[in-house]
């Protein structure tokens, strides 16, 4: 199954995690590009970040002792700051 995450779009993938042994609780998925990027879901393997790293998605994965949403609000901060360079080359 597909996903399509929307340009300059931040979502988290903790409930598509479907391998007991994963390494994370959850993976915070932005996408830094003006295009819309397809993920694969559910998540079965590490692998998935790689691949998912080489279509342009920014992957960070959250350990158990991670705070979740200070590792999202950081996330969002970048992503408002692609946001804002982006919008100010259109004009």
């Amino acid at each position: 199954m597909k996903f399509v995450v929307r340009p300059h779009h931040i979502i988290s993938t903790g409930g598509y995690i479907v391998e007991v042994d994963f390494p994370y609780r959850n993976l915070i998925v932005v996408n830094p590009t003006s295009e819309p990027i397809k993920m694969d879901i559910p998540i079965f393997s590490e692998d998935w970040i790689d691949e998912h790293r080489a279509l342009g998605l920014d992957i960070t994965p959250v350990k158990e002792e991670d705070s979740f949403l200070s590792l999202f609000r950081r996330e969002q901060a970048k992503l408002a700051k692609i946001k804002s360079q982006f919008e100010t080359k259109e004009e």
